[in-house]
């Protein structure tokens, strides 16, 4: 059976999947646009998305969550300029465009970006 692997290792320790997920949602948010593998595109997406949903609320707890997980500059976009863009979009705030491969390594690489 297959339990507890909802969530992809990355070939890193828990502490280290955090950090890498944390500078990729903050990259992704300032820049609006990343490229990635695509594995680690698939797993930040469910991340940002769980994010930009605080951000609509815009409320103090909601404030500290996001700023505990992307640091304050991304967090005052979010809440600026991202929340107010998908107040009513009811989800879907990202997506992922699979791109030709690394030519170092031959890794899929994806572009996430914000729709």
């Amino acid at each position: 059976m297959r339990h507890h692997d909802r969530n992809k290792k990355l070939g890193r320790e828990k502490n280290q999947r955090g950090a890498l997920m944390k500078s990729l949602a903050r990259s992704l948010v300032l820049h609006e646009k990343i490229k990635t593998t695509e594995t680690k595109a698939k797993a930040l997406r469910p991340y940002v998305e769980r994010l930009i949903t605080q951000s609509k609320k815009n409320t103090i707890p909601a404030r500290r969550m996001v700023v505990s997980k992307i640091g304050t500059d991304g967090a005052k976009k979010m809440f600026d300029i991202l929340g107010p863009k998908y107040k009513e979009r009811r989800g879907g705030y990202t997506r992922i465009t699979k791109l030709q491969r690394r030519n170092s390594d031959d890794s899929k690489m994806s572009l996430i970006e914000l729709v």
